[in-house]
């Protein structure tokens, strides 16, 4: 490839509108153009990049026995209904008419259409396990697009579905998966990605993971111990929690005029928040009543948590005239429980001696038992977890960071296959649902999470294995002779051999050089006056760790050693 030739300007000032590192760079160096709000055109550094990134993942794919399929980007929206999701999933799932007035949708995942096409093509039990997988575009109408290619509405994602006969041996392939993509994580540049537990969300499920590259950017919290290995999101992190021993004393009634909040309460009886028992309250989806949450006053309630244990969604309650909930004011100590549902948290089993709401205006009680005085039949974990709490392998604390999500996998179980009717005949003549697992990356996301992690403040610094080209050709000018001529040279006996390009324009070594960086090829060669009277070359790598000028002859010999170099 020639700069002259390339499509695309490279510009020195940072955009206005970018917001972290790599939407910076991937505007300034030409790598891709915004077209709508989340929506980007690619040039051609990019496709080339994001095309040796999906042939990573198509080896390691394919190594696991995956087989390529291609589903339609556009889906019938019965399909959707047949699962559940097309009124269940929000506004993220873009859904219009065609001209015939059928429902129709933009498919933002595809576990649907895997089902549509599996159910008819695989019915023994002989032909499992099996997996499928794409590359293939997808739209989510994501209210919040930002960052550049870190979260965008439209985005191309290798999904894969994988369809097993047991429990077990969905565990293995899973487990095996999750190997997979280390190494595809590995491969493209960012080994430092780590594998955390994860929320399932709308995909359903019980068991998921999220691979995450830890970074300032990254919108999710993650939550790490600093003695074991535990790596959690979030929205499903444990702690262990310090429950103090206290002697239970008498219930006593006491006045607590205009104290409502937690700090207040605390300040007023002089104990700490972990003493205190509050109450949350939520409003479930297609119910009427209020859902009461009692937890610890040190900790919050985990939405996440709570919303997949009562399998509903739900928003904070503020319809207090349709109650007779004393906010504020709410304990579970003579609680009339027939107006509401009531869940307890786990952080309350055995405590005594707490202080928790009256259940009338200005009152709040001390002395409560939860053993004593409450009868709890269930404890559920819906707590979030604090920093600094102590982590459940009783050694170590637990520490947040911030992550960028640039994969998932889910152990599906049987949601997608029972709901949308798909089974095989085991080996017993019996009909029987399939278990799901499925499988995703983001490929746009994955190029951007690279220039996260490999960077200095001139551009991207690419891995050896996904950079647009391996070598970068920059010749400088002269009025004593043809450069270019030399340079042209170089490019015809390098090419056949090696990805590059060559700047042939009519500009400034220090132009070269900044669109060099931009571009972040790893290896450049720079032909100068100086050296080629000399017959020498000066090469070097991006990140600027080896820089030597070379005897023309041993251009090549230099040139392989330094690719194995990189490769290694």
């Amino acid at each position: 490839m020639l700069m002259s030739k390339l499509v695309g300007e490279r510009f020195k000032e940072k955009p206005g509108d970018a917001t972290s590192i790599s939407h910076i760079f991937l505007l300034r160096g030409g790598y891709v153009r915004q077209v709508a709000n989340g929506i980007f055109s690619m040039l051609l550094p990019a496709t080339r990049i994001t095309a040796k990134i999906e042939k990573i993942i198509r080896e390691e794919m394919d190594k696991i026995e995956g087989q390529e399929v291609l589903f339609p980007v556009v889906l019938p929206g019965e399909l959707w209904k047949e699962s559940g999701r097309f009124d269940s999933v929000g506004s993220e799932l873009l859904r219009f008419k065609d001209r015939t007035g059928k429902d129709m949708l933009l498919g933002m995942t595809h576990e649907e259409a895997a089902v549509h096409l599996a159910r008819t093509e695989v019915i023994s039990y002989a032909q499992y396990p099996f997996m499928i997988y794409q590359i293939q575009t997808k739209f989510r109408d994501e209210p919040r697009s930002r960052g550049g290619l870190i979260r965008v509405r439209e985005f191309t994602m290798k999904d894969a579905y994988s369809f097993h006969t047991s429990q077990e041996d969905l565990e293995r392939y899973y487990d095996q998966c999750l190997q997979s993509y280390h190494t595809i994580f590995d491969r493209a540049g960012i080994p430092e990605v780590i594998s955390v537990a994860s929320d399932t969300g709308m995909m359903g499920g019980k068991v998921a993971h999220e691979f995450m590259l830890l970074s300032d950017i990254g919108e999710d919290t993650i939550v790490v111990c600093d003695s074991c290995d535990y790596r959690s999101n979030m929205e499903v992190a444990t702690s262990s929690l310090c429950h103090t021993s206290v002697e239970e004393e008498n219930i006593t009634e006491v006045n607590t005029p205009g104290i409502k909040d937690i700090d207040s309460l605390g300040s007023f009886f002089g104990v700490l928040p972990e003493r205190l028992l509050k109450a949350a309250v939520f409003k479930v989806e297609g119910q009427k009543e209020p859902l009461i949450v009692f937890i610890r006053g040190d900790l919050q309630v985990n939405e996440a948590k709570l919303r997949n244990l009562i399998k509903a969604d739900i928003t904070p309650f503020m319809e207090y005239e349709d109650t007779d909930l004393c906010f504020g004011f709410i304990g579970p100590y003579h609680l009339d429980q027939t107006q509401s549902r009531v869940i307890f948290d786990a952080s309350l089993q055995n405590e005594n001696n707490l202080i928790c709401g009256g259940n009338k205006l200005d009152y709040h009680l001390k002395g409560v038992s939860v053993p004593r005085d409450l009868k709890v039949e269930n404890f559920y974990d819906v707590a979030q977890v604090n920093e600094g709490a102590r982590c459940s392998c009783g050694e170590g604390k637990l520490v947040f960071k911030r992550g960028v999500e640039v994969g998932n996998i889910f152990q599906l179980g049987t949601k997608y296959t029972t709901s949308m009717n798909m089974t095989y005949v085991d080996q017993d003549g019996e009909r029987k649902n399939p278990i799901m697992g499925c499988y995703g990356i983001g490929v746009g996301r994955l190029m951007a999470c690279v220039i996260e992690a490999r960077h200095d403040q001139y551009g991207p610094i690419w891995p050896f294995a996904i950079a647009p080209w391996q070598i970068h050709i920059c010749v400088l000018k002269s009025k004593k002779m043809d450069m270019n001529e030399i340079g042209f040279t170089l490019y015809d006996q390098l090419k056949n051999r090696y990805e590059v390009i060559m700047d042939d324009r009519n500009v400034g070594g220090g132009a070269q050089f900044a669109d060099a960086d931009l571009l972040g090829v790893p290896i450049r060669i720079i032909v100068s006056e100086r050296n080629i009277e000399n017959n020498q070359v000066e090469i070097c790598t991006r990140d600027k760790s080896i820089k030597k000028v070379i005897d023309m002859k041993d251009l090549e010999k230099e040139i392989q050693e330094m690719v194995d170099f990189l490769n290694r």
